[in-house]
């Protein structure tokens, strides 16, 4: 099981410095873990991932269990041996693929029947199996497997939504049963205030170790995500990790980070570095473009990457245009490495006491 144990509270926000224990070892918070939904971050290898300055990463249930499925890497030791990753892993419970791969998915109280974005084959997910699955996976951290409230939603809608999530809660609550596994639960309610705090009031009666705050950045404007997640942060317990489900933008990560989050995630540096477009000090750098074609200067002159340190941008900008595959591993290397230093400096000003 999980330890939480928070270190520092800022004082100029409600940022708090904290170290999470976990089985496969500590997560210094506030912490952003890169995607790796099929059991590898796409285009970087274990020793990439640790480079970068990442000590956790999060694996998706839904793409796992459709390939190569749940059965087979847990035969193989799980996903920790099968992918050759010996520090921590969070799984997310499926829901939301379920649901944004699916516009027909069909819900009942049982679950979710749906086809497969591979082959259209049907599948039906439950709690129970959500559970199964992310137990055979053997994660460190697993998910509850809620309904993620389409955006926009009405309020009746989002509440019948909401308290269906909380069914759900209840039932993969009672059956989790691996020792060494924490199960966190979800937080939704859309972008209502009101049924935000209603979520609370119910998933913390639950008692798990760690709650996730779900259900933002799926469309609302960026004032509304900020709004709604300052405002659920603010009542979740003191005492255990919050994480913020699939947000965001470097400057997302620091004003979250303000408002007491812990956990972050995000496809956004690894899907942008395969589009060409890289986070720097200096700004976004679009790989792209006709004036970097002669720059023999490095990408980004503050960061010590790898990319950095040894590639031009007239030599990232030849790759990508070449379209050579090293130059997603040099892109992608990159990007998440930009992202732990921005974690890093948050974490460096939380301990110095410092606006950040």
């Amino acid at each position: 099981m999980i330890e939480f144990q928070v270190i520092k509270q800022h004082t100029y926000s409600s940022a708090r410095l904290g170290r999470l224990l976990t089985p496969h070892g500590e997560i210094k918070t506030p912490a952003f873990m890169p995607v790796g939904t099929q059991a590898t971050v796409k285009a970087l290898s274990p020793e990439d991932i640790i480079q970068s300055g990442s000590n956790i990463i999060l694996g998706n249930t839904y793409h796992l269990y459709l390939r190569p499925g749940h059965k087979i890497i847990k035969s193989l030791g799980g996903l920790h041996n099968f992918m050759n990753w010996d520090k921590p892993i969070l799984t997310d419970s499926g829901g939301f693929q379920v649901f944004s791969l699916n516009k027909l998915a069909k819900i009942t109280e049982e679950g979710v029947t749906f086809r497969s974005h591979i082959d259209g084959s049907s599948h039906f997910f439950s709690p129970e199996l959500s559970m199964e699955i992310q137990e055979a996976l053997g994660s460190d951290i697993a998910m509850t497997f809620d309904e993620p409230t389409p955006y926009p939603s009405d309020h009746t809608t989002t509440k019948i939504s909401l308290k269906l999530s909380t069914r759900w809660a209840t039932r993969c609550k009672k059956a989790h049963r691996l020792e060494h596994q924490s199960l966190f639960g979800i937080i939704q309610g859309g972008m209502y205030k009101d049924l935000r705090t209603e979520s609370i009031k119910e998933i913390t009666m639950l008692d798990f170790p760690g709650y996730a705050i779900g259900g933002l950045s799926v469309g609302e404007e960026k004032n509304i995500m900020l709004d709604i997640a300052a405002h659920t942060a603010e009542y979740l317990p003191k005492s255990k990790p919050r994480y913020l489900m699939g947000v965001g933008t470097p400057e997302d990560l620091r004003q979250c980070s303000s408002m007491g989050v812990d956990m972050f995630d995000c496809v956004m540096p690894s899907r942008n570095a395969r589009n060409g477009s890289l986070f720097t000090s200096q700004g976004k750098v679009n790989i792209r473009n006709l004036q970097y074609k002669k720059d023999d200067s490095p990408l980004d002159p503050e960061c010590d990457c790898y990319t950095c340190k040894n590639y031009s941008r007239a030599y990232l900008r030849h790759l990508f245009i070449a379209d050579e595959i090293f130059i997603m591993r040099l892109n992608t290397l990159h990007n998440i490495t930009f992202y732990q230093k921005q974690m890093q400096s948050i974490r460096k000003a939380i301990l110095e006491d410092k606006p950040f």
